[in-house]
C-alpha cells in the first residue's frame, strides 16, 4: 500500500474504536511493513485527523508504543448543538399537560445524541471511570455512544426484574416527575464492587432518578465519578 492508502486504513480503524489503543505492531503487522514507517505514516494521519476536527491523535508512551483516537467537539460545535436543542424543546406543541415535554423524537434523534454524546466523552475523558450507567428508557441512546466514545461498558438498570438476569439488586425510589415512586434492578453479575460510574440520563427535573441510580451504586459499594445530563428543568443545576 502506499502511505495514504495505509493512512486511509489507520484512521478508519482509530476513529471506529475510540479511546481504544492499538500498538504500531499491530498496523506494521496489518500492512507488513516496518514500525518506522507506521510512525511517519502516523505523522499524516494525526495531521487529518487534527484539520477534520472531530477528534485528535493520542500516542500511548512505553516499550510497546501505541496510538488511540480521541474523540473531541470544539466549543463553537458544542454551542450550535445546544441552540438547536433549545429551539427544539421551546416549540409550543412540545407542552404536552402537567408540565411536561415530549422529548422521545430528540432522545432517539441520532445527530442530537451522537453529539450530546461527544460533549460527555470530551467532558469525561479523565474520570478513568469503570463502566457507563443509565436507566431505562429513553437515556439508553446517548449512554450507549457516551460508552463506546469512551470505551466502556454499559449498565442499565431496569424497571422491572427479568429472568435472564439471574440474581437482581432491586431498590425503589422517588421519581420527582411522577411524584411516586419506582423501582429499579440490576443483575449482581453487572457492576462489581469498587468500580467508578460515569451516570448519564436524557432529563432530570427534581433528580430522582439520578438519586436512586446513586443509591444503586451505594449497593455495590461502586462510586459515580461524573454525572451528565442531557436537558435540566428550570431550578435545577447540572452535575
Amino acid at each position: 500500500m502506499k502511505r495514504s492508502e495505509r493512512a486511509c486504513v489507520i484512521i478508519e480503524t482509530l476513529v471506529q474504536h475510540p479511546n481504544r489503543d492499538y500498538s504500531l505492531g499491530y498496523f506494521a503487522e496489518l500492512f507488513d511493513c516496518a514500525k518506522s514507517s507506521i510512525s511517519e505514516d502516523l505523522h499524516v494521519v494525526r495531521s487529518a485527523v487534527n484539520t477534520a476536527g472531530y477528534g485528535y491523535i493520542e500516542t500511548t508512551a512505553g516499550a510497546k508504543g501505541g496510538v488511540r483516537f480521541v474523540p473531541y467537539i470544539d466549543n463553537s460545535k458544542a454551542i450550535e448543538v445546544l441552540e438547536s436543542l433549545k429551539k427544539e424543546l421551546e416549540k409550543e406543541d412540545r407542552q404536552i399537560g402537567g408540565g411536561f415535554l415530549y422529548t422521545s423524537d430528540l432522545m432517539f434523534n441520532p445527530d442530537y445524541i451522537k453529539a450530546c454524546a461527544m460533549l460527555f466523552a470530551k467532558k469525561f475523558a479523565a474520570c478513568e471511570a469503570d463502566f457507563i450507567v443509565t436507566v431505562e428508557t429513553r437515556g439508553i441512546g446517548v449512554a450507549m455512544l457516551t460508552a463506546e466514545l469512551l470505551h466502556r461498558p454499559l449498565v442499565v438498570l431496569g424497571r422491572e426484574t427479568r429472568v435472564a438476569d439471574g440474581s437482581t439488586v432491586s431498590i425503589n425510589y422517588f421519581a420527582g416527575s411522577t411524584d411516586r415512586i419506582q423501582k429499579m434492578s440490576v443483575s449482581k453479575r453487572a457492576i462489581k464492587p469498587g468500580e467508578k460510574a460515569i451516570i448519564i440520563d436524557d432529563f432530570m427535573r427534581q433528580g430522582g432518578s439520578i438519586k436512586g441510580i446513586e443509591n444503586m451504586l451505594k449497593e455495590f459499594n461502586a462510586v459515580p465519578v461524573g454525572t451528565g445530563v442531557v436537558m435540566v428543568a428550570n431550578g435545577i443545576e447540572n452535575k
